[in-house]
């Protein structure tokens, strides 16, 4: 008896069963991005799902599970030219699970460039695409895959069709699957390309009911004390489901989507002001499959309601410090309308998978109360202060000396798998990245030798040399930022946070992780650990409170400690230090002592002092920590010059 813990049992979650459900009717809806939090069932209720899917048949022994009905022509394994004659088996719908650490050839598949080469053999090796065709591929935490492998997932989900590529040798695969992608939105966001690709997204939280909370643990303690047991007592509720799942397909094909339906689906994507035509496509797509599950043979305004809920609130950020969302008043608004006279619009039930609860709608800016004017606000903690920031404006590359071997990114060099050549190496392991020309130059010399008798190159094992390519990667951006009353004086902090915020919208960009630390009254405080959300960083620099002593020696052992810790964690990440300070210190230990903690870290200090008598304390600072001195005035002129040049360049 299958033991993966019943679908039907999930407590709660609607939107999240009603969008997984939507895409098991409908592929053509796109799969489904769930954000939430930890501890949320998120990677429960997709493996349930998967089993709930009908069983498909498959052309034995076709590592691509080729339908026998329709076999895909261009099949590696094939022909299957007349496939009905061939045995053929049953299996479940595959559910395939990709982990973040995957490489490009595990997920698409790769040829054995070494047989190709020296054997002349096309030899290939099916990935996790090949894996999930028919079936469901699930990636769990996807915000944090390399960008090349998410762009690789999602074309090859939108085109139905797998590619692989190496040294003019081609091969391609049928891939059609139900693409479930999760993430805990304070490790990093997708960008906003690639958050449109995915059709659906939900966000999943944890219900804030007791009972609700209570009856979550007690079915999960029933499901670990006794699988099968438990299982068993879901058996009715699971074929109920199944069957469900299939008279909606059979339905789908029949459902009717009316002009009057569509011009509906056209106003509520113009009025939301998303881009391009891709919502539009998801929305009527999601709407035919959510009336296939309601048993209609007609689109209404609920069906388009339901879908447009689950469509749009990704569609609609305008830059990454903003959170998804979407208002709902707006939507019911704009439904109002363009409804048919007899239609009535949308009720006030809600339809299958609920709302969001009015008022829990994030914060754009994901932080607290400021003014347009840069002036300050009340902030917490008596008398501090919390000055705001201006809108974020572009910044000038500041990048890590050397070569590394980081993940991929656009900060810094780094010797990578992608990017320009740069010469050619003997492997040390499997060959995945040829390089051709040096191949045949180490092999040209040896042709007499080995007795070559006609055209062509006699090539050998140890001729082979593989291509060595830099790139770009992405590097750990740690902000210290000096939040002092020094810093709060003549309203410098907003001047200061607008920089900051301008280069951590630069670290996204640039796809860097971030942390922040900020050190005032007696003590340094770690903000936000090393993370690729740039959403959070922004929220905590907004509310970042000024005033009390300067505890700039504390701020420099903080972030020591920080880096240490990160260099265990992710050594191959190269960090860059922010300093942002006036130098002056009037708490905390030796200065000298805390910067030498800091010896040859890349370093960046932004000197903030200003006023007619200066001390040139933070050009001292950078000194110390062999760091570049960016005075905090210039930070303007700076811009406006990499702004002039990249002008002068694209002219």
């Amino acid at each position: 008896m299958n033991t993966t813990f019943p679908f039907s049992a999930v407590v709660g979650m609607d939107d999240l069963k009603l969008a997984l459900l939507l895409n098991a009717v409908s592929p053509r809806v796109g799969g489904v991005l769930v954000r939430g939090e930890k501890g949320t069932a998120k990677s429960t209720i997709v493996r349930a799902l998967a089993a709930q899917l009908p069983a498909v048949d498959v052309v034995a022994a076709c590592r691509f599970a080729c339908d026998p009905a329709a076999p895909d022509p261009s099949c590696p394994d094939g022909p299957h030219d007349g496939a009905h004659d061939v045995p053929a088996v049953r299996r479940p719908a595959a559910l395939v699970e990709l982990p973040v650490g995957a490489s490009e050839d595990r997920l698409s598949g790769s040829l054995d460039v070494e047989r190709a080469l020296t054997e002349g053999v096309r030899a290939f090796e099916p990935g996790l695409l090949a894996a999930a065709h028919r079936g469901v591929l699930y990636v769990d935490e996807v915000n944090l895959l390399h960008d090349h492998l998410v762009d690789l997932l999602l074309d090859a989900a939108a085109l139905g069709t797998c590619y692989v590529e190496r040294e003019s040798v081609s091969v391609r695969h049928a891939a059609r699957f139900l693409l479930v992608g999760t993430m805990n939105p304070e490790e990093g966001e997708l960008r906003p390309q690639l958050l449109d690709r995915f059709g659906l997204t939900v966000e999943a939280r944890a219900s804030r009911d007791p009972r609700e909370r209570a009856e979550v643990v007690r079915r999960r303690l029933a499901f670990e004390a006794d699988p099968v047991a438990f299982a068993a007592r879901w058996v009715d509720a699971e074929k109920a489901l199944a069957d469900h799942i299939a008279r909606a397909r059979d339905r789908l094909g029949g459902v009717r989507l009316l002009d009057e339906r569509l011009e509906q689906i056209a106003t509520v994507c113009a009025g939301f002001e998303v881009d391009g035509l891709r919502a539009d496509l998801v929305t009527a797509n999601a709407a035919l499959a959510h009336a296939a599950w309601e048993g209609r043979d007609e689109v209404t305004a609920d069906d388009v309601r339901a879908a447009a809920r689950l469509s749009l609130p990704h569609r609609r950020r305008r830059d990454p410090f903003d959170a998804p969302g979407l208002d709902e008043s707006l939507l019911d608004e704009l439904l109002d309308n363009t409804s048919p006279e007899d239609d009535g619009g949308p009720d006030d039930t809600p339809p299958s998978g609920g709302t969001r609860p009015e008022g829990d709608e994030p914060s754009p800016d994901g932080g607290g109360e400021t003014k347009s004017d840069g002036g300050q606000v009340d902030g917490p903690g008596g008398g501090d202060s919390v000055a705001a920031a201006a809108a974020p404006h572009a910044v000038p590359l500041l990048e890590v000396p050397g070569v590394g071997d980081g993940a991929a990114g656009r900060r810094s060099r780094s010797r990578t798998s992608r990017g320009r050549v740069t010469g050619a190496r003997r492997p040390e392991t499997r060959v995945r990245h040829p390089h051709v020309l040096a191949t045949l130059l180490a092999a040209a010399p040896h042709q007499r030798a080995r007795g070559r008798s006609g055209p062509g190159l006699v090539l050998r094992p140890d001729d082979l040399r593989e291509a060595v390519r830099e790139g770009r990667e992405g590097n750990l951006v740690l902000f210290v930022v000096d939040a002092s009353g020094s810093m709060a004086a003549r309203r410098r902090m907003t001047t200061v946070k607008t920089a900051v915020l301008s280069l951590l919208l630069d670290a996204y960009q640039r796809r860097d992780k971030i942390g922040m630390i900020t050190f005032r009254g007696r003590d340094a405080d770690l903000v936000l650990p090393p993370t690729s959300s740039v959403e959070a960083g922004a929220a905590r620099l907004r509310a970042l409170p000024t005033g009390g002593r300067t505890p700039l020696s504390a701020g420099l052992v903080r972030a020591a400690e920080v880096l240490r810790a990160e260099r265990l964690r992710d050594p191959s990440r190269r960090p860059l230090l922010v300093v942002v300070t006036d130098g002056r210190a009037t708490a905390g230990g030796d200065v000298d002592r805390a910067a030498g903690l800091l010896a040859g870290t890349a370093g960046i200090v932004v000197d903030c002092e200003d006023g007619p008598v200066r001390l040139g304390l933070a050009g001292k600072l950078a000194v110390r920590l062999g760091a570049r001195l960016i005075p905090l005035g210039d930070l303007d002129g700076i811009f406006r010059d990499h702004r002039k040049h990249e002008r002068r360049k694209a002219a």
